[in-house]
């Protein structure tokens, strides 16, 4: 039989636990086994990966070349097997929902305590990542709010509502003093735009009329970028609700179509509260109309 095969998650925690406590008898006392069995296994993994683990002395334990290697490699795989451990018996007790930008805008504190009130065994997360998916494609969320367009093959997904367009200005632009802008207006001055996550587009503007473009890749870099007066930028109202800063303000855009908000999820990996969290973001969004 190939050595691989008969390599156990036992092995590699037996060798960890000799390391740490310091010596066989302390590991057999923490691994509830005899000392005898602490020396098989042990002896059972260096015969499988063929080579020596640990030098022992009278008084001390110490890891090979070789052990120092393989201790490094086997506590990465403990720690991740307690993890995936940690997720199956937890994972419908805690949601994690992910965002590239601004969560649920205006909505999001609101969503924070009304979701504590009614479901205080799911412990829920904001994830925020700066990919097109909120970190749904990273694994790293089990549903994600997103202003992009959906990817319908890949992503189930729920239309939650609509936020207005907002233009961001630098606080001393003479538009700042305005209550509103035009679309028509922006296309004079220089845009911009995340590549990677913005819902800013030049399809607002006909072909032949569409403003300068300079690109982004963060939101920080984007406000940046417009608190120089050098830019401005247009995006949902969410983002003049999560990210005030000073230097920045935001006025409302007139005659641009509303950016559509979606949670979207795996196909075939639903969160249990999927629909919970759909029906408690359109309650919060339809209060808007």
């Amino acid at each position: 039989m190939d050595g691989h095969t008969e390599l156990e998650l036992r092995h590699l925690r037996c060798l960890v636990t000799i390391v740490d406590s310091g010596s066989f008898t302390d590991a057999a006392i923490e691994l509830g086994v005899s000392q005898a069995a602490v020396s098989r296994t042990l002896l059972a993994l260096e015969r499988i990966l063929g080579v020596r683990l640990l030098h022992r002395t009278s008084r001390t334990v110490t890891p090979t070349t070789a052990g120092v290697q393989v201790l490094a490699r086997a506590r990465h795989l403990l720690a991740e097997t307690d993890e995936l451990v940690h997720q199956a018996t937890t994972g419908h007790t805690r949601l994690r929902i992910g965002h590239a930008w601004s969560a649920m805008g205006r909505h999001t504190a609101e969503f924070q305590r009304r979701w504590h009130d009614r479901h205080p065994g799911i412990e829920l997360h904001l994830i925020r990542h700066n990919t097109p998916t909120g970190g749904l494609a990273e694994g790293l969320c089990d549903l994600a709010v997103v202003r992009t367009p959906v990817d319908t093959r890949r992503y189930a997904h729920a239309l939650v509502g609509h936020e207005r367009r907002y233009v961001a200005l630098a606080s001393d632009d003479p538009w700042a003093k305005r209550r509103s802008v035009r679309l028509e207006e922006a296309r004079g001055r220089t845009l911009v735009v995340d590549r990677r996550t913005g819902t800013t587009t030049l399809d607002l503007w006909p072909e032949d009329a569409r403003p300068a473009v300079e690109y982004t890749h963060d939101i920080d870099d984007w406000l940046a970028a417009i608190a120089t007066g050098r830019c401005i930028g247009i995006t949902p109202r969410a983002t003049a609700t999560q990210y005030r800063r000073d230097g920045i303000t935001y006025r409302p855009l007139r005659d641009a179509a509303p950016v559509a908000v979606h949670l979207i999820w795996r196909h075939h990996d639903p969160h249990p509260a999927t629909s919970a969290v759909v029906a408690l973001l359109r309650d919060l969004y339809r209060a808007d109309t």
